[in-house]
């Protein structure tokens, strides 16, 4: 039997999986993302991520016939590489991923993707059908999104196609997103930037009254939405919030006329209504063409890794015989 691995790395965490042919996950590892000194220690966690998940699966990584990876950019495809991930120190610099992990499995079929491509792989490969126009949009620690298009994943020249979160939507750039740029996407509305949005909204309005512990360094975009509809501020910023992510998936939907777009990411998934209500009702009244379908993820917290293994399994399209 052909086993294929999967794996998600992010910032905070990353995780491997081994699964059969029909995509069914046979074992699964989770440890955090190292933060460096350098890049090779987070190599060296992926393989062992890998080692771990094959060695619970009972297989070994030399029957592995494939491997998909999703992952935190940016992505230096020529190379296999990340080069220089915004989220991790400065000191991480490159991350070699696809010629460890090929020698690792021996063999050259290994996938990199950035994450929200291998979202929007996942998301095709376990549809009901195999939808030819769609969009994966993760709204997490950060934002960013996976599109297909005539059945086409859209990966760039360097695959860092989808980086959405860094879209301009507030000319005035009046926050600074963790990028060095100002008035991007994520600078308003990703779980690391709402507080200090919030904080933002309440200077600018001195005299604000709110339960939400602003003055708190752990204050959090939980509390936001934890408060929200019983204070008036937090509302105010959950609508903010709601606004600015509307505009971001309007710019998608213009762009490449979705049929459905999928929702993610750890702030959507924690609060789902509070997040795809705004963008539903906003989106509808601010889309020229077509008004897609705004669903949430119908995969969880694990949709890149389901697109990780998708990717494996199908050489990168998620295109699945059915």
């Amino acid at each position: 039997m052909p086993y294929y691995v999967g794996v998600d790395l992010g910032a905070t965490n990353l995780r491997a999986a081994v699964a059969n042919d029909d995509a069914t996950v046979l074992a699964t590892d989770k440890r955090p993302t190292p933060r460096g000194p350098t890049g090779i220690q987070v190599t060296e966690a992926v393989l062992d991520a890998v080692r771990a998940a094959c060695e619970d699966a009972g297989v070994t990584p030399a029957e592995v016939r494939a491997a998909g990876i999703g992952s935190i950019g940016p992505l230096d495809l020529a190379e296999g590489t990340i080069d220089g991930p915004a989220n991790l120190p400065d000191s991480v610099g490159t991350v070699p991923l696809v010629g460890p992990i090929s020698n690792l499995i021996d063999s050259e079929r290994v996938h990199l993707h950035n994450d929200t491509v291998a979202g929007v792989i996942g998301e095709r490969f376990h549809a009901d059908s195999n939808p030819d126009d769609m969009a994966y949009v993760t709204i997490s620690s950060g934002i960013g999104a996976g599109v297909a298009v005539d059945g086409e994943v859209l990966e760039g020249w360097d695959g860092n196609a989808g980086e959405l979160g860094h879209m301009l939507v507030d000319p005035q750039g009046r926050r600074t997103c963790g990028c060095g740029r100002d008035g991007h996407w994520e600078a308003y509305c990703s779980g690391n930037n709402i507080p200090e949005y919030a904080r933002m909204l309440a200077e600018e309005d001195r005299g604000v009254e709110t339960a939400l512990p602003l003055d708190d360094a752990d204050f959090s975009a939980k509390h936001v939405f934890e408060h929200a509809g019983t204070d008036e501020f937090a509302s105010h910023v959950v609508d903010q919030v709601g606004f600015w992510n509307a505009m971001g998936v309007t710019n998608l939907v213009q762009s490449y006329a979705p049929l459905v777009v999928y929702v993610g990411g750890a702030v959507a998934l924690n609060n789902p209504d509070q997040v795809l209500a705004p963008i539903r009702e906003y989106i509808d009244e601010s889309v020229f063409n077509n008004v897609p379908e705004i669903r949430l993820t119908s995969l969880g917290d694990d949709v890149v890794l389901h697109g990780a293994v998708a990717s494996a399994i199908t050489g990168g399209t998620g295109e699945r015989t059915r």
